[in-house]
C-alpha cells in the first residue's frame, strides 16, 4: 500500500502514530514492510492456506465473536445432508462433473430449501413449514459453524507453514494479534490490492478474508471491513457502471440468451415476488435503467425495451475475445485507457490478436505499445509478424488527462469525488465523454430514419446531453443527473424512490442520490480545511452516502453499540417525536424506523421480510454468509488449491489446482507443467509481478516522463542472494527468464528483499518482476521486456480474471536470444518439458470417500 497507494497510506501511518499495529503479508519486502510492525513473507498463490489457518485458529481456540456470529451470520443455519466436503472427496466438493469441469451446486443448499431454479439462482426465503433450519447453539453437525470447523480442521499451523513457507511462530503471532484486536471493543481491518484477485481462485481469496472478518465481528463496524486497493483512480467506478461484459450498472446481471427472453423472465430470476431484502426491488432498479436509456420509447407494452439489451451467449470476457481475434472472429476493437500489449497476460497472444483485426481504435495520452505493435513489437523481431502483412488499420486518438476534463472518480471506499477541469486539453486531445458522445451522435445521425429493427436500440436511445465550449464538450453534470435519476417531479432523492412501473428513470440505482436536493453531492467540499464527513462533505459514497456498508452490524441485536468505544450507529428511543430511529455517526444502512425487535409476518417479503436484527440487507436471509449455498461456481467455502502452474504439490488435497479454473488448451496458450507432471523440474522457480511507486501501470503515464524514467530506468528482476548463487546471476548483470510462452531479459537485482522459503521440506525460490516496461511505444524514454509476456491465460471461473500474480519459470544468466534464435530457445524448453496442449492442465476427478493422497 505504501508502494502503490502512498496517498491512502498516509492514513495508515496516522493510525500507527496513534498505536495501531501494521502487519504486512506479502512475498516481497517493500516500502510497506519497512514501516510495518511485522512483515510476513509467504509463497505467492498460497493466501487461502494462510487465511484458512487463521480461521482454524479462531475456531479451535474459541476466539470468534460468538454473539455477532450467531445473530448476524448464517453460522446456525443447517446445510443439506447431500453436501459432501473436500475432506471426503480429495479436494472436490459434491456435485463435480469432470467432463465439464463444473459443479452442480444443488447439494450445497440450506436444509429445507428447494433446488436452484433454471436461472441458477436460489432464493433464501423462508419456506412454508419453517423454512431454513437453524441451531442457535451451533452444535448441530450440519450447522454452517460445524461444517466450517471441519473444513478448516486440516489448516493447522504446521500445515500452513508447509504450504506457505511462513514459520509457525510467525504465523501464530499474526493469529494472536488479529484475534486480540477483534471483539466488542476493538476491530481489525484487512486491506488487499487488486493482485489478490489475479489468481485462478481469486474470488475465494476475498471470500476467505470475509469469512475470517465475519467470525471476528469485523464487518459493518468502524475500523473493520475489507478494503480493496484498486489499480487506478476510478476502477471501482468502472465496475459500478461497468466496463465488464456480464453485468449492467449497479451489478444487475446481464440477461442470457434462451433464459431471459422477456423482461418477466429476467426479473423473476433476480427479484422474485417471494424474495427478501433490497434485491427484491431489482425490478424497480432494472426498469428505471431501461427508462433512462430509452426514455419515452420504453413502455410497459414493449417490456420497457428490454429487447434492446444484448444477451450473453457465454464468455465474452477480454481473454475469450483475444482468442477470438486470433481465430479471425473479431473485426474491430476499442482500447480506451488500457494497454493490453503490455498489461494483459500473455502479451504475445495479445499482439498477435491485434494483427488479425481490420481496425483498432486506441485512445491514450501517448502512442502506447498497443498502438505501435505493428512496427516494433517483439514479434516483428522474431519474424512472427511482418509489418507489410498486417492489415489492421490503427486509429490513434489523443486523450485528455484528469486535469483537462470534469467528472467523477469513484475510489476504493465507493466514494464519488468530483473534479473540475483545470485547463483545456491541448490540440486534438479530448475526454472520453466527448469521444463517446460525439461518436454516438454521428452514428445516430447516420441511422436516422432507418426502419431496420436492429437499429432501434441506437435511434431510440436517449442521447440529448447539453454541450459547452469551443469543442462542444458534453456537460458531465447532466450525465451525473441522469445517473442519479428522475421522476415526474425532477431529480429523485435516492434508490428507495425508484419504481417498477416506468415512472422513474435512473442510470445506476446504487448511485441514486448523488444529485439529491439538486446539489452535486460528490462536489461538496471545503478546500483548504478539515472536512466534516459526518455532514456528508468530501465526496458522496454509494449507496445513500453510507461510509460503511452493513453498519447496522455495529450495534448488537437490541440496537445498542457493542461498546461505547466502537459506537457507530444505534437505535435511539429518545427522539422528541416519541418515535425511535436509527442514528449515529454514519447514514444507517437500514430502514430508519425499523425497530430492533421487529419480526416479519409469515407472508412478508421484500424489505419487510427482514427482521430488525438482520443487518445484511442485500442478502435474502439478512445474514452474512460464512458458507455460500449459491452464487459461486468453485465451492461454498474457500479451499487451498495450487496455482495453475506450480512446482509444488498441494499438501492438503489430491486435487492440485482449482478444478473449475478456466483453461484454454490451445497451441498459442501452452502451459508450464505443474507439480506431479513430467517436465516440472524445467521450470522450478516461482515468480510474481508487482508495481513500484516510480511507475504507473504499464508505464504509459511514466516511461514518457524524464524524471520518473530516470528514477527507475530499466526492467529488472529481484532475486535472493541464494538464488543468485544457485544460478550464477550477477548483481546488475543480465538474466533471461523463460516459460512455455516466451522468454524475457531483465537486469538482476540481488536483494534480501526476496527471501527463499522452506516449503514442503525443500527450498522454494521466488522471483519478483515489475510489470511497467515494454518494447516499443512512440516516444517512450525507457524500454524493457514485458513481465506479462511470461504468463499464459488461465482464469477464475466466477469472474474470468486471469492468474497473473503467480506462475513458474526458469532463470539463467545472460541476455535472451534475439530473432529466430528466441523462438528456438523457447521451443527447446518446451521440448525438454514435453509440453503439448494436454500438459500443464492436470485433470480433476472425483475420488472415493476417504481416499488419500
Amino acid at each position: 500500500m505504501a508502494e502503490c497507494h502512498p496517498v491512502g497510506f498516509q492514513w495508515v501511518m496516522e493510525a500507527k502514530a496513534r498505536g495501531a499495529k501494521i502487519i504486512h503479508v506479502d512475498p516481497r519486502f517493500t516500502r510497506t514492510s519497512a514501516v510495518a510492525d511485522q512483515h510476513v513473507p509467504l509463497r505467492a498463490g498460497t493466501d487461502i492456506a494462510f487465511l484458512g489457518g487463521i480461521i482454524n485458529y479462531v475456531l479451535t481456540q474459541g476466539k470468534d465473536f460468538r454473539e455477532y456470529v450467531v445473530a448476524y451470520t448464517n453460522a446456525a443455519t443447517l446445510v443439506s445432508e447431500d453436501f459432501v466436503d473436500t475432506e471426503d472427496l480429495g479436494g472436490l466438493f459434491s456435485g463435480y462433473d469432470p467432463e465439464t469441469g463444473t459443479y452442480d451446486t444443488s447439494s450445497w443448499a440450506y436444509e429445507g430449501l428447494d433446488p436452484a431454479p433454471a436461472s441458477g439462482k436460489r432464493e433464501m426465503d423462508e419456506q412454508p413449514g419453517g423454512g431454513v433450519e437453524r441451531d442457535e447453539t451451533l452444535q448441530h453437525p450440519r450447522s454452517v459453524y460445524q461444517v466450517l470447523t471441519r473444513h478448516y480442521a486440516r489448516y493447522t499451523p504446521d500445515m500452513v507453514a508447509e504450504i506457505t513457507g511462513v514459520p509457525v511462530a510467525e504465523f501464530l503471532a499474526v493469529c494472536e494479534a488479529v484475534t486480540a484486536n477483534s471483539g466488542r471493543d476493538r476491530t481489525t481491518a484487512f486491506v488487499y490490492s487488486v493482485g489478490w484477485t489475479h489468481h485462478s481462485v481469486g474470488v475465494q481469496y476475498i471470500r476467505s478474508a470475509a469469512v475470517l472478518q465475519l467470525l471476528l465481528g469485523n464487518i459493518g463496524r468502524p475500523g473493520g471491513g475489507i478494503l480493496a486497493l484498486r489499480g487506478h483512480a476510478s476502477i471501482q467506478g468502472s465496475t459500478d457502471i461497468p466496463t465488464l461484459f456480464n453485468i449492467l450498472p449497479g451489478y444487475l446481471p446481464m440477461p442470457k440468451v434462451g433464459v431471459h427472453d422477456t423482461l418477466a423472465a429476467y426479473l423473476a430470476s433476480i427479484s422474485s415476488p417471494g424474495r427478501k431484502g433490497f434485491w427484491a426491488n431489482a425490478d424497480a432498479y432494472s426498469v428505471s435503467l431501461l427508462k433512462s436509456w430509452w426514455g419515452d420509447a420504453a413502455t410497459a407494452e414493449n417490456d420497457f425495451r428490454f429487447d434492446h439489451l444484448p444477451r450473453l451467449t457465454g464468455d465474452h470476457g477480454t481473454y475469450q475475445t483475444v482468442f477470438d481475434m486470433n481465430d479471425g472472429k473479431v473485426e474491430g476493437y476499442f482500447v480506451i485507457g488500457q494497454n493490453p500489449a503490455v498489461g494483459s497476460a500473455h502479451g504475445k497472444l495479445q499482439r498477435l490478436g491485434l494483427a488479425k483485426l481490420k481496425w483498432l481504435v486506441v485512445r491514450d495520452l501517448q502512442e502506447i505499445e498497443t498502438a505501435t505493435f505493428w512496427k516494433d513489437s517483439p514479434e516483428i523481431e522474431t519474424g512472427e509478424l511482418v509489418t507489410e502483412d498486417i492489415d489492421t488499420e490503427v486509429f490513434l486518438f489523443p486523450a485528455a488527462n484528469h486535469t483537462e476534463k470534469a467528472g467523477s472518480f469513484t475510489q476504493t471506499q465507493r466514494m464519488l469525488q468530483w473534479r473540475n477541469k483545470a485547463v483545456d486539453p491541448p490540440g486534438d486531445a479530448r475526454s472520453e465523454l466527448w469521444f463517446t458522445y460525439h461518436l454516438g451522435r454521428l452514428i445516430r445521425e447516420r441511422l436516422a430514419g432507418s426502419t431496420d429493427p436492429k437499429d432501434l436500440a441506437l435511434t431510440e436511445l436517449t442521447w440529448d446531453y447539453p454541450t459547452e465550449g469551443k469543442h462542444d464538450e458534453p456537460d458531465g453534470e447532466a450525465v451525473l443527473k441522469e445517473v442519479n435519476g428522475y421522476d415526474a417531479d425532477g431529480l429523485v432523492s435516492g434508490y428507495t424512490s425508484l419504481k417498477a412501473d416506468g415512472s422513474t428513470r435512473c442510470g445506476c440505482w446504487i448511485y441514486s442520490g448523488v444529485y439529491a436536493d439538486g446539489v452535486n453531492q460528490s462536489n461538496r467540499r471545503k478546500p483548504g480545511q478539515e472536512q466534516d464527513w459526518v455532514a456528508g462533505e468530501w465526496g458522496w459514497a454509494w449507496p445513500a452516502n453510507r461510509r460503511t456498508l452493513y453498519n447496522r452490524a455495529s450495534a448488537d441485536p437490541d440496537g445498542k453499540p457493542w461498546s461505547e468505544r466502537k459506537a457507530y450507529v444505534w437505535w435511539d428511543e429518545t427522539l422528541a417525536d416519541g418515535a425511535g430511529r436509527w442514528t449515529g455517526y454514519d447514514v444507517p444502512d437500514f430502514e430508519l424506523d425499523k425497530r430492533p425487535d421487529y419480526r416479519p409476518g409469515p407472508d412478508d417479503t421484500g424489505v419487510a421480510g427482514l427482521s430488525g436484527d438482520d443487518p445484511f440487507i442485500m442478502q435474502a436471509d439478512g445474514k452474512a454468509w460464512l458458507y455460500a449455498p449459491s452464487g459461486l461456481l468453485d465451492g461454498p467455502m474457500p479451499a487451498h488449491y495450487e496455482p495453475h502452474e506450480s512446482p509444488v504439490r498441494n499438501a492438503l488435497y489430491i486435487q492440485q489446482a482449482n478444478p473449475t479454473r478456466q483453461v484454454f488448451k490451445r497451441e498459442d496458450n501452452l502451459s508450464n507443467p505443474s507439480a506431479g507432471e513430467p517436465g516440472v523440474q524445467i521450470f522450478p522457480y516461482v515468480f510474481t509481478t508487482f508495481r513500484i511507486t516510480e511507475h504507473h501501470t504499464t508505464g504509459a503515464m511514466s516511461r514518457w516522463l524524464p524524471y520518473l524514467a530516470e528514477l527507475s530506468p530499466e526492467m529488472y528482476c529481484e532475486v535472493s542472494p541464494e538464488l543468485a548463487a544457485e544460478r550464477g546471476l550477477e548483481h546488475l548483470g543480465w538474466a533471461t527468464l523463460t516459460t512455455a510462452r516466451s522468454a524475457i531479459e531483465a537486469r538482476v537485482l540481488v536483494t534480501e528483499r526476496a527471501l527463499p522459503l522452506r516449503v514442503g521440506g525443500r527450498v522454494v525460490h521466488q522471483i519478483g518482476l515489475p510489470y511497467h516496461w515494454a518494447v516499443g511505444g512512440g516516444g517512450a524514454l525507457v524500454e524493457g521486456d514485458s513481465a506479462n509476456d511470461l504468463f499464459g491465460v488461465t482464469l477464475d471461473r466466477n469472474v474470468h480474471i486471469q492468474e497473473s500474480k503467480v506462475s513458474s519459470c526458469d532463470i539463467r544468466p545472460g541476455r535472451r536470444p534475439t530473432g529466430a534464435a528466441l523462438l528456438a530457445h523457447v521451443q527447446g524448453y518446451r521440448d525438454r518439458a514435453q509440453i503439448t496442449t494436454e500438459t500443464g492442465n492436470q485433470q480433476s476427478r472425483p475420488v472415493e470417500r476417504g481416499e488419500m493422497a
